[in-house]
């Protein structure tokens, strides 16, 4: 019984030791407000170690879930901030990254849900005005390239199942910002591809067991890219549901990939 209660002690221990590093790693993304009119949206923002001014750096704008939306600040760094906070990963390709975070009631892609399907039933629009928390993300990343520290050709933009749908969708509302993209588990409407099909370059992700968001959704997205004369990259995981995201950010190319391409 006494080495029990040992193990124990030492395993609460080691547990609160572990989730303190989590959270002092997660506090290197320092919590900000961007505040338009009566709106805010609430986001992180990490600049490289030893952030100069002086220098221009690439810009990553990594748009979360339908989970992590709230406005506590702090849930849409669950999924991706792990990536950007390795030490190798850090000193490999210093840059500057962006979590912002969708409220509850909000959607970062103009499409309507139906969530009594399985997967969910998704309907885009093509046109419509952007919703409230991907506008303000446009203006805030406008903002951002004004900069003089940001580095104009190399600003990527990455998202997670609804921020994959936010990522397509702010490809066709900014064709000319960004020059990678790289959409997991998401979808949008193929009809606006021919907006950055052949000046973006994509590396698609998704999961053929999705159960969630239809990976046909990804399909049609790579489909419709090919057809508006693009060349995406197009990786689906024969074993994977709907969380395709742990195996995309365990490619070893991912980030090479992804810094390595200037605007054209």
């Amino acid at each position: 019984m006494k080495y029990k209660k040992t193990f124990l002690r030492l395993s609460m221990f080691l547990v609160f030791v572990y989730a303190n590093a989590q959270n002092s790693e997660i506090s290197l993304f320092e919590k900000k407000q961007f505040i338009q009119n009566n709106d805010t949206l609430n986001y992180r923002i990490l600049y490289p170690i030893n952030f100069s001014k002086e220098k221009q750096y690439p810009a990553v704008l990594f748009l979360h879930g339908s989970g992590e939306r709230g406005n506590d600040n702090s849930s849409q760094l669950i999924h991706g901030s792990s990536l950007f906070l390795a030490a190798d990963n850090q000193a490999q390709f210093p840059a500057i990254i962006l979590f912002p975070q969708c409220p509850e009631n909000d959607y970062w892609a103009n499409v309507t849900v139906d969530r009594t399907t399985q997967p969910i039933s998704l309907k885009f629009s093509n046109g419509d005005e952007p919703t409230k928390s991907l506008g303000l993300t446009m203006t805030l990343m406008d903002i951002l390239l004004n900069e003089p520290y940001v580095e104009k050709n190399q600003l990527y933009v990455m998202g997670l199942s609804m921020g994959g749908m936010g990522a397509f969708e702010i490809l066709a509302r900014k064709p000319a910002m960004f020059a990678a993209a790289i959409p997991i588990c998401g979808g949008g409407n193929p009809e606006t591809a021919v907006n950055y099909a052949t000046n973006t370059a994509l590396w698609i992700f998704h999961g053929a067991k999705d159960d969630v968001v239809n990976p046909l959704l990804s399909i049609e997205m790579v489909t419709g890219i090919l057809k508006a004369g693009g060349k995406p990259s197009f990786t689906l995981y024969d074993k994977d549901n709907h969380n395709s995201w742990d195996s995309a950010f365990a490619e070893p190319q991912l980030l090479p990939w992804l810094f390595s391409k200037n605007k054209k």
